[in-house]
């Protein structure tokens, strides 16, 4: 009975597995929303070096591959050349893989690298890749 089990557990694992390195990699939007909080700009005069956004943000061609930045403070913010405006949102796609530095007043360090990766193969890559989005 515990043999038994045991291969019923084994064959749904490899399964499981077989269904993450093949099946199509999809997402309910292509979007990626990032919020500046209100207060961002008043912390940052009064020094605070919290990172109100991650300094690196990783999208995927074909599957999350537009940056969306909401500026939900009461100060404008620049992210590169564009001046986001208070309750303004900023819609941003991607068509190309690499790393892509932009000047960024909601950072202490004024950068924000934008890395964007090419929709993963099926098989292992599919796999590893679905296993690092988990942690992301």
């Amino acid at each position: 009975m515990k043999k038994r089990i045991g291969i019923a557990l084994a064959a749904v694992l490899a399964a499981l597995l077989a269904w993450a390195a093949l099946a199509p990699v999809t997402s309910d939007s292509r979007e990626l929303l990032f919020e500046i909080p209100k207060g961002t700009w008043e912390r940052r005069m009064k020094g605070d070096k919290t990172s109100i956004l991650p300094e690196t943000i990783t999208l995927t061609l074909g599957v999350r591959d537009v940056l969306l930045l909401r500026n939900s403070d009461t100060v404008p913010q620049i992210f590169g050349p564009v001046l986001i405006m208070p309750g303004q949102d900023f819609r941003l796609p991607f068509e190309q893989t690499g790393e892509h530095p932009f000047d960024c007043t909601a950072h202490a360090s004024g950068k924000m690298t934008v890395v964007v990766e090419e929709a993963p193969a099926p098989g292992l890559a599919r796999l590893r890749w679905r296993f690092d989005s988990l942690s992301r």
